[in-house]
């Protein structure tokens, strides 16, 4: 009776190694994370050229998590800056401040076409300050807030290119600063706007040698009601990796957003530092 049972026993322990030998099924999440810091430190005394001393730091977090089946893809995106810069005397001024998240769940229809749903959240962290002719706030984090929800289809000609156009709201929530939600021609003051419209957004990513990438996104939001009200948001970077932990990034952003300014809006950021990727 013992023998018996002992050669389940033995049969199951030679199977053991076999079983371990496996290979686990793969996640179908995949997640990436990679952080940079930048710093410029310039410090003088009796230097006869003239100058003042400065002082400026970025630190930035990119981040990607996607779920990937037979019929689904969810991309979620966020992004994370902030810097700052003291030049000579004067006060701390902020030079970034972002945050930035997408979420984007399609459906795979086996074409090149695929019906989506997506929602993006931008905001920032600190306080924010005009300083000429006076230093005078403008904004702070959550005020303002821009919230849009959309529906659609996307296009994806090649891997490194996709695009997407749907129908959504565009919300633009304020609370101190009411300038970026309020409609001008009513007299009350509008703190939040709701806005329907049109979307889109298209990506890329090219990488044009080993160690130079460039990556571009381009959004537009149209409200049906209002087309020359058109919000238009650009920004490219080309990355030149130095070494494994060493990057210079030069950085494009256009922001054209009648009720934020006037004016269009440009950013150029040229910097060399440290990247890491967590993950």
């Amino acid at each position: 009776m013992r023998a018996c049972l002992a050669i389940p026993a033995l049969l199951c322990l030679a199977a053991a190694p076999a079983l371990a030998q496996e290979e686990a099924p793969a996640s179908p999440w995949s997640h990436k994370l990679v952080g940079a810091a930048n710093a410029t430190q310039v410090q003088l005394k009796d230097w006869s050229q003239g100058g003042e001393d400065a002082v400026a730091w970025t630190v930035s977090f990119d981040g990607q998590s996607d779920y990937e089946s037979d019929r689904y893809n969810w991309a979620n995106t966020y992004q994370f800056a902030f810097g700052q810069t003291k030049l000579g005397s004067g006060g701390v001024r902020k030079t970034d401040d972002r945050i930035d998240l997408s979420s984007t769940l399609t459906y795979k229809l086996g074409t090149f076409l695929n019906p989506y749903v997506a929602a993006t959240f931008k905001t920032q962290f600190a306080r924010g300050y005009v300083y000429e002719p006076d230093e005078v706030a403008i904004s702070q984090i959550l005020d303002p807030a821009y919230i849009t929800q959309t529906a659609g289809v996307g296009y994806e000609p090649m891997p490194e290119v996709n695009t997407r156009l749907g129908l959504g709201l565009r919300e633009v929530v304020t609370r101190d600063y009411p300038r970026y939600a309020d409609d001008p021609e009513t007299d009350d003051i509008e703190e939040v706007s709701v806005d329907g419209g049109l979307e889109s957004v298209s990506n890329a990513a090219w990488q044009l040698r080993e160690n130079l990438r460039l990556t571009s996104k381009l959004e537009i939001f149209a409200p049906l009601t209002d087309f020359g009200g058109t919000v238009v948001r650009s920004n490219s970077r080309l990355t030149v990796k130095v070494s494994e932990y060493v990057n210079v990034n030069l950085n494009l952003e256009i922001v054209q957003d009648d009720k934020a300014s006037d004016e269009v809006q440009v950013k150029q950021v040229l910097a060399l530092g440290l990247t890491y990727a967590f993950i």
